[in-house]
């Protein structure tokens, strides 16, 4: 049976994910969670009632949470693309900066999102504000993290923090831009969306920018 995932093209973590799987052209299909598939959701929710997505099938084992598939994709479909090193201190720092994006840029971002979705004024104003504070903190550390190398963690291979790095920095500079302030940061975001695994992911999510709560800019 093929790999099957449930998700939604628009979604950063589906979309880091997808970057995985299009990094070792690994066979999937793809079930999109929506209104016009009730099916899929009413599956989807049966599997893994926390609600959460995506969620990766494998014959009768269904794995959650972005990183953890991402290392079992490793584990039981390795591909050409090794996204964790072998040596276990540098797989340590892949997966402290796959946290760092996951939990310090991308929630960040997702306090004005969510803000914006209440569709209250003050609310929304109180989480861009949060949002705008928490970025920068990290927008800085970022800066200072990323001087000298091609991608995410030492060294020059493509890895599980750079597929957390690509949604991350792309939906967070759509809430709050990264300035030229941070030209390091800056060119690291714009060689993630050269990466043909990452630029295919966003043509696939083009169609649903209406959605984004904040205005998608008339970019990327």
């Amino acid at each position: 049976m093929p790999l099957v995932v449930y998700g939604h093209p628009f979604s950063s973590y589906t979309q880091k994910v997808l970057i995985a799987l299009y990094e070792n052209a690994t066979p999937f299909e793809f079930r999109c969670i929506g209104p016009d598939t009730p099916l899929h959701a009413a599956e989807w929710m049966r599997r893994w009632p926390l609600r959460k997505f995506p969620l990766l099938v494998d014959g009768e084992r269904d794995i959650a949470e972005t990183s953890i598939i991402i290392e079992y994709l490793q584990l039981v479909h390795p591909g050409p693309v090794r996204l964790l090193p072998e040596d276990p201190m540098a797989a340590l720092d892949v997966r402290f900066l796959d946290r760092f994006f996951d939990l310090h840029v991308m929630n960040a971002a997702q306090h004005a999102v969510d803000g914006a979705l209440t569709g209250d004024a003050v609310k929304r104003q109180e989480g861009k504000a949060l949002a705008e504070k928490k970025l920068e903190v990290a927008y800085a550390w970022l800066e200072g993290q990323l001087a000298g190398r091609t991608w995410a963690a030492a060294g020059a291979d493509f890895s599980l923090a750079d597929c957390a790095a690509a949604p991350s920095l792309f939906y967070a500079d759509w809430t709050h831009r990264i300035s030229e302030s941070y030209p390091v940061l800056r060119a690291y975001r714009t060689r993630l969306l050269a990466r043909p695994s990452f630029a295919r992911a966003v043509d696939e999510a083009r169609q649903f920018r209406p959605l984004f709560p904040l205005g998608a800019p008339d970019r990327d």
